[in-house]
């Protein structure tokens, strides 16, 4: 197995929203802001190939949508996902699965992308399964209306559309399950339902696949929640549990939306789980 990272783009969000009830004064010791309260985020995917399978984790925003919609995100930087796979020597038409964490614009948004007439919508992997889950699908395309801006209709029927949705099964109570692909599934609810954490053995460690339950090292204190989270006081018990796990258990964090930290290691204090090491990914792949 060797493990790739894939920079799909950086982009800026408000730091308020992301950090929640937590004072600025606060959480901008980690994650400090520009002068419109605008943080860096990254979109950095992961890259797993394993035998003859190569499955990309999550695809970034993509580029379909219109400049009035990225002037929203304040995109930064020269990074892409053909750009970083193409540094691997990877190309689209290579990738043979797409695993999504979740089904929020900047997670699937790469998927779909518009056909060379610009009259409609194709996938953008045309030989990948898109791997996603029955519940999680449900609450995505018959959205809640605080959720109903980050799940976009072109981002997602399209993969039905083509015939390339899979669904990996659900445990019962989250329970960790196995994926179809060859790695461990934990499944959390705060952030929206269902979504998806990848657990990767490499080289006798524990890669996770952070997502959005912790979007940053700055996140690591239990109260620094998203206001994006559905459910905060779940958020906040599977955190607890995770971080807990994670240093008990020396777990190497990747961080999806750290744009300047890739991936940690945590470690109990007087205070909580706090951070224990930021390593760079080419320390660990």
């Amino acid at each position: 197995m060797k493990l790739y990272p894939i920079n799909a783009g950086n982009f800026k969000l408000d730091g308020g929203a992301m950090f929640g009830v937590v004072p600025k004064s606060l959480w901008q010791r980690t994650n400090p802001a520009d002068q419109n309260n605008m943080i860096d985020i990254a979109s950095r995917c992961l890259l797993i190939e394993d035998g003859n399978k190569l499955i990309l984790i999550d695809t970034g925003m993509g580029d379909k949508q219109s400049d009035k919609f990225f002037g929203y995100y304040n995109l930064w930087g020269d990074d892409s996902l053909d750009v970083s796979l193409n540094k691997h020597g990877f190309h689209r038409d290579d990738i043979t699965d797409v695993f999504l964490t979740h089904l929020h614009f900047d997670h699937c948004g790469g998927c779909i992308q518009w056909n060379k007439a610009k009259t409609g919508y194709e996938p953008a992997f045309k030989n990948a399964h898109f791997w996603s889950n029955k519940d999680h699908w449900k609450w995505a395309t018959e959205p809640n209306r605080r959720e109903r801006a980050s799940f976009l209709k072109e981002n997602i029927l399209p993969i039905e559309a083509s015939g390339q949705l899979k669904f990996t099964a659900i445990t019962k109570d989250n329970a960790l399950a196995n994926s179809e692909l060859g790695f461990d599934i934990l499944f959390v609810d705060g952030h929206t339902d269902k979504q998806m954490l990848p657990i990767i053995t490499y080289q006798e460690k524990s890669i996770v696949f952070m997502a959005d339950l912790l979007p940053t090292a700055g996140h690591l204190p239990l109260p620094y929640i998203m206001s994006y989270d559905t459910r905060p006081l779940l958020t906040l018990n599977e955190k607890e549990r995770f971080l807990n796990l994670a240093a008990e258990n020396n777990y190497h964090l990747f961080l999806e939306h750290d744009a300047h930290n890739e991936i940690i290691t945590v470690k109990k204090t007087d205070k909580g789980v706090r951070l224990n090491e930021s390593l760079s990914i080419k320390d660990i792949f």
